[in-house]
């Protein structure tokens, strides 16, 4: 994994967080229409799941979906202190009971419990690092939180990019 801050899509805008942000959502949407483009060679491995099961992932993953949304707008507004509660709160490892961690483990394949596990980590790692930008508030710091961010969302595109639910 490369760090974004280290590639060239940011580097212009250090210093602009929103101009950097925007730049980066650019990109997912780009990488979400080249996944639509293959979906009729679909070869990511299904998991099947019951059909309550399944409706909880959903919900879970566009409850994430929608945090990340809220922690990139916080960022770019360089919100670090509510980011970081945020990103613990609903992502990171405080977050396992919220999103029924334990009872949906059991249906999914090894690997993806770790990717599952990987997120929620990288979630809590970010929120010390927005919680450490929050007090330094310097190019650094930005940078280490786009980061971090850029590693929970790594493992978002890992998982969907090897697994699907149907």
């Amino acid at each position: 994994m490369l760090p974004l801050y280290s590639q060239s899509i940011c580097r212009p805008y250090i210093g602009t967080p929103l101009r950097c942000v925007r730049s980066v959502l650019r990109l997912g949407i780009l990488a979400a229409m080249a996944v639509a483009t293959v979906a009729a060679g679909d070869d990511r491995e299904l998991v099947k799941l019951p059909e309550p099961m399944q409706a909880h992932m959903l919900g879970n993953m566009r409850d994430h979906l929608a945090t990340l949304n809220e922690l990139l707008k916080l960022v770019a507004k360089e919100e670090y202190k509510p980011a970081a509660e945020l990103a613990e709160a609903r992502l990171g490892m405080s977050s396992l009971g919220l999103h029924g961690a334990a009872h949906m483990a059991p249906f999914m394949p090894q690997p993806m419990q770790e990717m599952g596990t990987g997120m929620h980590h990288a979630a809590s790692r970010f929120a010390l690092v927005a919680t450490d930008a929050d007090v330094e508030r310097s190019k650094a710091s930005l940078q280490q939180v786009t980061a971090a961010l850029q590693e929970v969302t790594a493992t978002c595109v890992a998982c969907h990019s090897a697994y699907r639910i149907h």
